[in-house]
């Protein structure tokens, strides 16, 4: 259990770094007036758990251990659903009606596709 909780921290941490290094640098690309950071990082965030889970779960032998780093640690703290309910409540106060609808669509709709893609390509391996 220590073991798991161990890699729980570890990949958060590095998950949680590599949601800000991803999301600054789409914004700084982008733009802010939309949260385009956020969803780039759900839609990653959801291929990378399609992946991940066909992946360790069903192809590769490795130990719960890799699962708790990977998928609760990692992705856990890489993936912003919060963030995205507060950007998308802010969108909405500031009467910015379109964008929060698109932002809700987009991102149900985007992040199921990755998640399906992951699935996909981690069932090739």
């Amino acid at each position: 259990m220590l073991k798991q909780l161990v890699m729980i921290a570890g990949g958060g941490a590095v998950g949680a770094v590599m949601r800000f290094l991803v999301s600054t640098g789409v914004h700084r690309v982008a733009g802010r007036d939309f949260p385009y950071g956020t969803l780039s990082v759900n839609m990653i965030g959801s291929l990378l758990i399609g992946f991940l889970y066909i992946y360790l779960i069903e192809r590769a032998s490795l130990g719960a251990e890799w699962r708790a780093l990977l998928i609760i640690g990692f992705l856990g703290a890489f993936t912003t659903f919060s963030t995205f309910s507060m950007e998308t409540l802010n969108l909405i106060e500031n009467s910015e009606l379109a964008k929060a609808a698109s932002n809700v669509l987009l991102s149900v709709v985007l992040c199921l596709f990755a998640t399906w893609v992951g699935v996909l390509v981690g069932r090739q391996l």
